[in-house]
């Protein structure tokens, strides 16, 4: 086998992605850093100089999932049901399998008390507060928690676990009837 070549960046992201593989297979709990360091062939130390600890690695596998800017800045709190339910029901496979992925990891591991800290941080510092953020009125934080919800079990039911008729259904009437519940979940009632 011919000697490698020293490249810190790729060597990190065959790091990062022989962590996301370990994770979609397996339980927080079950992932060893020597099994990701021996899948790709490294010293499991070079996989602790890199990412500190093992739940910095899970931190930065679940941050390499999604996009930074996932929530358009130019959307309105009166446009965000439609703009969340667009993102539910993607057409672009790739994107779509791996947003179905993060949330594999994230159901995979919820069980961990380290992982589910861990998980619960990411949610709220990367969708919930940005969502919150948006919302006028009351209770903010639990009208963007009730949204993901909507979110979360729409993409585990159709992408997931392949629930029918979810599954198979024309994405326009999934989009459609998505953006009445998320319009429900992010109304303000305070007014009511």
């Amino acid at each position: 086998m011919p000697p490698r070549v020293k490249n810190a960046a790729a060597t990190r992201e065959a790091m990062l992605a022989a962590a996301r593989q370990r994770f979609l297979q397996e339980s927080y709990e079950n992932v060893g850093l020597r099994d990701i360091a021996r899948d790709v062939g490294v010293d499991v130390a070079l996989v602790s100089r890199y990412f500190g600890s093992k739940e910095a690695l899970f931190k930065d596998v679940l941050q390499a999932g999604k996009k930074a800017d996932w929530l358009d800045p130019t959307v309105t709190a009166a446009q965000l049901p439609a703009y969340l339910a667009s993102l539910s029901t993607e057409e672009d496979d790739a994107d779509r399998r791996k947003h179905a992925e993060g949330l594999l990891i994230m159901l995979r591991s919820a069980s961990s008390p380290k992982a589910t800290e861990i998980i619960r941080e990411a949610l709220r510092e990367s969708v919930l507060e940005p969502i919150a953020r948006l919302l006028p009125g009351v209770d903010p934080e639990i009208r963007s928690s009730l949204a993901l919800s909507v979110f979360f079990g729409t993409t585990v039911l159709r992408t997931i676990m392949a629930v029918g008729p979810l599954s198979g259904c024309d994405s326009n009437a999934v989009r459609r009837n998505m953006q009445r519940l998320l319009e429900a979940a992010l109304a303000d009632d305070s007014g009511a």
